[in-house]
C-alpha cells in the first residue's frame, strides 16, 4: 500500500534502516536457537558488527538513540510520511521486546521453567525475526508493511 505518493530509492533504504533497532535487540532471545542452527547466526552475522556498537552505547545510549529516533524522525515533517511511519514501527516492535524481556525475567526465578523459558525466547525471537524481514522488504518493494495491532497503533502516532 504506497497511499501517501510514490517513494523514492532513498526513502525506501532509509525506511529500512530502524529495522536494525528491533533485531539489535531481538538477538539475546535467540541465544539458544543461534546455538542449535548455525546458519542463522551466519543470516545474522551482518548486523553483528551493528550489534556491538549498539551494546557498547551502554542503558544511557541506547534511550538517546530511541528517543532520537523518536523525536527527531517521527515527529519531524519534513522528513517523508514513509520513513517515519516504518521508524515508528521499528520502536513499537523495540518496545514489544523491551516488555516481553521484562516478562522473561519475572519467569526465571520459577523453579523448572527453563523450557518454558527458552521456547518462549525463542517464539519471541522467531517473531521479531519474521517481522522486521517483512517489514524490510515491503520498504524496499515501497510498500507499508502492515502488521497486526502494530501498524494501527502506528497510523495513530504519525501524522
Amino acid at each position: 500500500m504506497s497511499w501517501r505518493g510514490s517513494t523514492t530509492v532513498p526513502d525506501r533504504i532509509f525506511a529500512c534502516l530502524p529495522y536494525l533497532l528491533p533485531l539489535v535487540e531481538g538477538i539475546v532471545f535467540g541465544s539458544s536457537l543461534l546455538r542449535q542452527f548455525p546458519i542463522l547466526g551466519v543470516l545474522l552475522l551482518p548486523v553483528l558488527p551493528v550489534a556491538s556498537v549498539y551494546n557498547s552505547l551502554g542503558p544511557i545510549g541506547q534511550i538517546i538513540v530511541f528517543f532520537a529516533l523518536f523525536l527527531l524522525v517521527v515527529r519531524n515533517d519534513k522528513i517523508s510520511h514513509f520513513i517515519r511511519f516504518n521508524t515508528m514501527q521499528a520502536i513499537l516492535l523495540d518496545i514489544v521486546i523491551f516488555l516481553c524481556s521484562i516478562l522473561l525475567r519475572i519467569l526465571v526465578p520459577v523453579p523448572g521453567a527453563d523450557f518454558a523459558i527458552e521456547t518462549l525466547a525463542n517464539t519471541i525471537f522467531l517473531g521479531i525475526l519474521v517481522s522486521v524481514a517483512y517489514s524490510v522488504f515491503q520498504s524496499l518493494m515501497g510498500r507499508y508493511a502492515e502488521i497486526p495491532a502494530i501498524s494501527d497503533a502506528v497510523h495513530m502516532q504519525v501524522r
